[in-house]
């Protein structure tokens, strides 16, 4: 059983930057690909950035590439999400979820091959 917990979430204005963080607890990180996901107000959870279990491959939406950075820090089995450049469009409850895989070089996109997930942070951002 993997507990995740989300932190660092809050109200920013557009422009403004956030770090979100993750602690992962149960299990070695590296036994598990990592990623987070959004959730906007009537609308579904949706994909953000994740990595592979192995570390090394790294994806993005199209809309948060080059604003977003997702980092992760084995040692304190936590991941980050640096977010830069903020608007309002990026206002969203935030989930870090993780997933097992045999390839240690996939990235899993799909809510669906998210085995756990933590709480959510909120995100706001005014205009």
């Amino acid at each position: 059983q993997v507990q995740l917990v989300e932190s660092g979430g809050g109200l920013v204005q557009a422009g403004d930057s956030l770090r979100l963080s993750c602690v992962a607890s149960g299990h070695s990180l590296s036994d598990y690909g990592m990623g987070w996901f959004r959730q906007a107000p009537g609308k579904e959870r949706e994909f953000v950035s994740a990595f592979s279990r192995s570390g090394t491959r790294i994806n993005y939406a199209d809309s948060v590439q080059g604003r977003f950075t997702i980092s992760r820090d084995n040692a304190m089995s936590t991941i980050h999400l640096q977010m830069n450049n903020l608007g309002p469009e990026d206002t969203a409850v935030y989930y870090c979820a993780a997933f097992s895989s045999r390839n240690w070089f996939h990235v899993a996109s799909e809510r669906s091959e998210y085995e756990y997930w933590g709480q959510g942070t909120q995100v706001t951002v005014s205009s």
